[in-house]
Order: C-alpha cells, then sequence, then structure tokens
C-alpha cells in the first residue's frame, strides 16, 4: 500500500520560508507516495490571486494534496488556540478518510496538532522541532522566562520528545544538549540531524563581473527579533573606514521601516545602501551581486539548535559570510572550511578583525568554488531529501510490523 504523510506547517506556502523550506522538500519526497499539506496562509499573501492560483497548480503538479487554512494573529493566545483547533479537527479527517501511516509536524505548534493527532489515532509522528522554539520566544522579548506562555510550552516539548517516534535536529549542537535532558533519560528518541537545507541547483556561483563596481556586502531576510541589526550596521560603518567605496545590499520583506529608522540612528549614509525586496526565485541573482555577506544572531541558549537558511544559501551561490559565534554548527563550518569569518564579540576591535579576515577570504582566487563546496557538504537539498526518505521508510517498516 502507498505510503501516507499529513505533513503540518504553520508558516504559508505563499512565503519564501514556506517554498524554500517545506515544498522544495515534499515534491520530491511526494514520488511513489501520498503527500497531505496543511499550512497557514496570512490574509495579505492569500490576497495575492495570481500567486496562489499558480502555487496551488504547482502544488497539484507535484501530486501533493494542499488543505491551506487561514493563519490568525491577534489576540495571540486566542487566535494560535483557534488555529490549533482547525488544524486537528482536518487533521483528523485527513487521517481517517485517507488513512494516513505519518503525522510529520514542522515545529511546536503544529506539533501541538500531531501530538494530539497520535493520541487519537495509529499514526507515527515526527517532531521537526526546527529550534527550541519557547527558548527562542523568550531569547527573542516576546515572552518571560517565568511567564506562563513559556511554561506551557516547554512542558509541550516535553511530551514532544517523549512521545516522537523520529526528531529532527537542525544541528548537532542541539542533539548533545537535548541528550543532557534529563526526561530523556534512557528514553531518547531517534534523532537525525538534517540542517535548513538549499536548493543548489539554483543557490549556485554565477559568472564573475556580475556585481559591478565596488565592494558589496549583502544582508538578506529578517531585522528584527533576534537579528543584530544594528551591529551589522555598525560593521558596514566599521567597513567604510576600510573601503569608502563599499555598499551595503540588503534585501529585505515587510520591515523597510524599521530598516531605515535603524540606518538614521546609526547614522549609516543612505547613499552608501540599496534596500530592496525579492521574492524566492529572485534570491540567487541578488546574492550574485554580493561579494561577501553578513548576519549576526543573539548568541543565546535557543541559537544552540538554529541553522540559518541563509548561510545555504549564501555558501551555495559562492559568497563567504561574516557571522559570530554561539549560533548552531555555523562557526564549525565556516572556521573548518575557511568560507567566513566569525567574531565572538561586536566591539569596534572584533568587527575590523573579522572584517579584515574576511576581506582576505575573498580575495583568495577559489573562495567562490571552496563556498560552493562546503555548501554541498553540509546544505545539499538532495542529501536532505534522503534523509528524509530514510525516516518515512524507517516508520512505514514499524507501521507494518
Amino acid at each position: 500500500m502507498t505510503q501516507g504523510i499529513l505533513y503540518i506547517s504553520y508558516d504559508g506556502m505563499l512565503e519564501p520560508l514556506g517554498q524554500s523550506q517545506v515544498l522544495a522538500y515534499l515534491k520530491p519526497l511526494a514520488l511513489g507516495r501520498r503527500i497531505h499539506l496543511i499550512s497557514f496562509e496570512k490574509k495579505a499573501d492569500w490576497a495575492n490571486v495570481a500567486a496562489r492560483v499558480q502555487l496551488e497548480q504547482d502544488i497539484g503538479n507535484a501530486g501533493i494534496d494542499w488543505h491551506p487554512l487561514r493563519y490568525h494573529k491577534r489576540p495571540s493566545g486566542v487566535a494560535t488556540t483557534w488555529d490549533i483547533l482547525c488544524g486537528m479537527a482536518l487533521g483528523l479527517w485527513l487521517i481517517l478518510r485517507h488513512r494516513l501511516d505519518i503525522v510529520h509536524a514542522r515545529s511546536y505548534v503544529p506539533s501541538v496538532m500531531a501530538w494530539v493527532l497520535k493520541r487519537l489515532t495509529p499514526v507515527k509522528y515526527i517532531f521537526d522541532m526546527r529550534g527550541f522554539w519557547a527558548d527562542e520566544r523568550v531569547d527573542g522579548g516576546l515572552w518571560s522566562h517565568n511567564g506562563m506562555m513559556f511554561r506551557v510550552a516547554k512542558g509541550f516539548e516535553r511530551r514532544f520528545l517523549l512521545g516522537a517516534d523520529h526528531v529532527v535536529s537542525l544541528t548537532h549542537a542541539a542533539e548533545r544538549e537535548m541528550r543532557c535532558f534529563k526526561y530523556l533519560k534512557g528514553c531518547m528518541p531517534p534523532v537525525t540531524v538534517i540542517p535548513t537545507c538549499a536548493d543548489l541547483v539554483r543557490f549556485k556561483p554565477l559568472p564573475l563581473g556580475i556585481n559591478g563596481k565596488g565592494f558589496v556586502l549583502g544582508y538578506v531576510g529578517s531585522a528584527g527579533t533576534w537579528y543584530l541589526f544594528d551591529e551589522v550596521l555598525a560593521c558596514f560603518l566599521q567597513l567604510l573606514l576600510i573601503l569608502p567605496n563599499a555598499r551595503l545590499l540588503i534585501v529585505n520583506r515587510g520591515e523597510h521601516d524599521y530598516v531605515r529608522k535603524r540606518m538614521v540612528a546609526t547614522k549609516v549614509p543612505d547613499t552608501a545602501v540599496e534596500l530592496t525586496s525579492a521574492s524566492h526565485a529572485e534570491m540567487p541573482g541578488q546574492i550574485a551581486r554580493m561579494d561577501a555577506g553578513v548576519f549576526f544572531i543573539k548568541p543565546t541558549f535557543s541559537k544552540q539548535a538554529s541553522a540559518p537558511t541563509k548561510l545555504a544559501e549564501f555558501l551555495g551561490c559562492g559568497v563567504p559570510c561574516l557571522c559570530n559565534a554561539g549560533v548552531g554548527d555555523m562557526a564549525e563550518v565556516l572556521n573548518e572550511s575557511r568560507v567566513g569569518a566569525v567574531i565572538s564579540s561586536f566591539d569596534v576591535q572584533a568587527l575590523n578583525t573579522g572584517l579584515h579576515d574576511l576581506l582576505k577570504l575573498v580575495a583568495e582566487p577559489h573562495i567562490r568554488d571552496r563556498c560552493a563546496a562546503t555548501a554541498h557538504r553540509y546544505f545539499s537539498l538532495n542529501e536532505g531529501i534522503a534523509k528524509y526518505e530514510s525516516i518515512y521508510r524507517e516508520l512505514g517498516s514499524q507501521s507494518s510490523d
């Protein structure tokens, strides 16, 4: 009998993240399987009828049954509870109607639905944790460490880890941390490390000479929450002292007002900055305009479990990066392969040292090839798909025993 999978994502498929980190995996995994996908789509994305129709056709052509639900944001607790109830009801109907074998939950909110569905049905449950989400909320200043929401989320995390038939972690650092959890002593579930991967057929080095004149430092993605954007701007100011003609290319979606305010506050000249947006399909071309990438993330407890998508995409395009230590396996990858510079603090001396190290790497004749080779070694989408294939086969064999 053909294996049936219910995949639940709280991210929308109309968002770049949903396309790069969900659909890119599910399309090849759908070959020879019945995959039903529940996602939660934001109102503004859903209003783009042309994009929606195109995506529906694209997902359908891949053989995936897409069941989009509306994402609700406010009031926060009530809205999320409503989304969970809607997802559970739809998920239960799909499991019973199509006799699905596995529920694969991407992160914590979908895992509330999946955990309940596992208790109600005989499905196997994959907890694709994507990081220590509850701790991320605290580290990002969204929740209090002593607050009720954090305690509830950590309680669910315990249930997810104890109830999962398989756990997927983004980093080896997070797996090591989980093995220290007292409640998992002697009952650690099977864990597979699958870092955030990139489609390296698309994210690849483009011909030299595309950048034009001047050194271009690139920043991609969110500028808020746990991303240290002010430190990035401070870093660029130091770069201007080294290379007065340098430019900062910021590719960001939905935070342009915030970015401009931070530029004014940190006295970054807007004449040296290009701020733009791009679709997921346009991202390889934007990254190809950059000589190097930069991003800093708060080095908190939760970030041990983080594997930023942008690192895989930068390296896949042959672009070395300047990053900070204390985030997942990132420092080890950059240092061991010599494809980036890593700093441990954000004072002027550390930023200058990191920039000089980065500029030396950029000047090396084979740096682009080395970055791309590193991306293939650590972040290949094909390798990630193969690991998910193995998990599905293993759980499928357990179901048939």
